[in-house]
């Protein structure tokens, strides 16, 4: 039977004919390795959590019904599934609806072009708006373009995304996309485009957000399928000024709101203590938000409900938080779910352990990064024979601040870690109409299910502070 098409009642039926626990497995190894093991055997509900939120609910853009809805849905799966203090807790925001785009080039040859309206992009009068085309390799050379340079035109940034397992090329080429529209606007732009963040060569454009100035965003701004940007630069190595039109009907809803959703396994001697786990539950409105992020929320929900059917409850609580509006929270921004999460929970910020979080899809998990020190600690070597058989190796590497929704809670000083996954194919439909639930893997799906699962409970079972070894180190 295809994964996309299983039965959820047969998964459920499953989940409910598991084996028993023996009576000598009450040691925290003993645990960890059967709740990894359980895991690595698709013992556990991410696959129908993925499945049911994309399918019923699909895409989620930040601010919607949507996205709503699947707060809604989210929040009754977990009390359903056994999880304590389920809230939602909403905030406002300006939310972006995409509307209908149209890009084209129409000298020196008409021929359509496959691009998309970046988030937080304003709408073009009724006929486009229609300019020569400037290319520009990066960023920082449209940085260095004179003022008033681009007056009546439309900059286009070229720098190509190479693929990397851990998506380090997506950190040092997507201030383009948030910054670059701003950059044009500035130098007379009445138009902005860049080649998409992408590395699939597919003819897609990869959505994203851009940053808005002040209520909006600057000028019109999309994202052009890789081919298309090729096509462009091609036209222009051959010596022709070509001209593009970009149309979008894009539109502001300045009376949004949005919403976390916050759920806890409680902890049995020092309840106060969390270990916190997150993902995001909004997405772009192009596919239906499988692999960014619907794959994360149903990972650490596993993983915490794995852990609440243990023998025995950790000492500390494992917390899951599916922020809202990942998608569109640029540096700055004050009343998004990332940073709302530690004002509304600001008295129990010191009694977080560590936080990290799932966000980047669901290909397989090959190295963990914890805070300094840890791997020489009992914990450090227990955690590397409990990862070992699932291929997951320790490694120096700093943790920083980890994804963007647990970022404001390393600034206020929550240690971090991070299990990083493979994302070498990650880009190729990240963003995309083609982010969908036939991209997941359900075995890989299950390894990070594994590796989540044994880092929360051994961490949560344990006595160790990870702020005094940051400390001392």
């Amino acid at each position: 039977m295809s994964r996309r098409f299983r039965s959820l009642s047969s998964i459920t039926l499953a989940l409910l004919t598991l084996p028993a626990w023996s009576s000598d497995d009450s040691s925290s190894e003993a645990i960890a390795h059967t709740l990894r093991d359980r895991a690595t055997r698709g013992e556990s509900v991410a696959w129908d959590v993925v499945s049911e939120l994309t399918t019923r609910i699909g895409a989620r853009p930040a601010g919607s019904a949507a996205e709503r809805a699947a707060a809604e849905w989210s929040a009754a799966r977990l009390r359903a599934l056994g999880f304590e203090n389920v809230r939602i807790e909403s905030f406002p925001m300006t939310a972006w609806v995409r509307g209908v785009e149209r890009a084209e080039i129409t000298s020196p040859s008409p021929q359509s072009l496959t691009a998309v309206a970046l988030g937080g992009s304003p709408p073009t009068p009724a006929g486009g708006v229609e300019g020569e085309v400037v290319l520009f390799p990066t960023l920082d050379d449209l940085r260095a373009a004179a003022p008033g340079s681009l007056a009546g035109k439309i900059a286009v940034i070229t720098r190509r995304m190479p693929a990397t397992q851990g998506g380090s090329s997506y950190g040092v080429t997507v201030a383009a996309r948030s910054a670059g529209p701003g950059e044009a606007a500035k130098r007379g732009a009445i138009g902005f485009a860049l080649r998409s963040m992408a590395t699939g060569g597919h003819r897609f454009g990869h959505a994203g957000g851009t940053r808005y100035e002040g209520a909006r965003g600057p000028i019109p701004a999309f994202a052009l399928s890789e081919p298309d940007a090729e096509q462009i630069e091609r036209l222009v190595a051959l010596g022709e000024t070509v001209r593009v039109r970009l149309t979008s009907t894009a539109s502001y809803v300045p009376d949004a709101t949005s919403q976390n959703v916050v759920a806890d396994i409680r902890g049995s001697e020092r309840p106060s203590e969390i270990v916190l786990l997150g993902a995001h539950l909004d997405s772009w409105d192009l596919g239906t938000g499988a692999i960014d992020d619907a794959a994360g929320v149903g990972i650490i929900t596993a993983a915490a409900k794995l852990i609440a059917d243990a023998p025995r409850r950790p000492k500390r609580t494992v917390r899951v938080v599916f922020y809202g509006s990942e998608e569109v929270s640029q540096p700055g921004d004050t009343l998004l779910g990332n940073r709302t999460y530690p004002v509304v929970h600001k008295s129990e910020v010191a009694s977080h352990v560590i936080a990290g979080e799932s966000d980047f899809g669901a290909d397989r998990i090959y190295s963990l990064a914890l805070p300094p020190g840890t791997w020489d600690s009992p914990l450090g070597k227990t955690l590397a024979r409990v990862l070992a058989p699932i291929s997951v190796v320790p490694t120096d590497e700093s943790p920083g601040r980890g994804g963007a929704d647990v970022g404001p809670l390393a600034d206020l000083g929550v240690p971090i870690f991070l299990l990083n996954q493979d994302g070498t194919k990650y880009f190729d439909y990240h963003h995309t109409a083609d982010d969908t639930l036939d991209k997941i893997d359900p075995a890989a799906l299950s390894q990070n299910v594994a590796a989540w699962v044994s880092l929360a409970w051994l961490i949560a079972d344990s006595d160790v502070s990870f702020r005094a070894r940051a400390q001392d180190n």
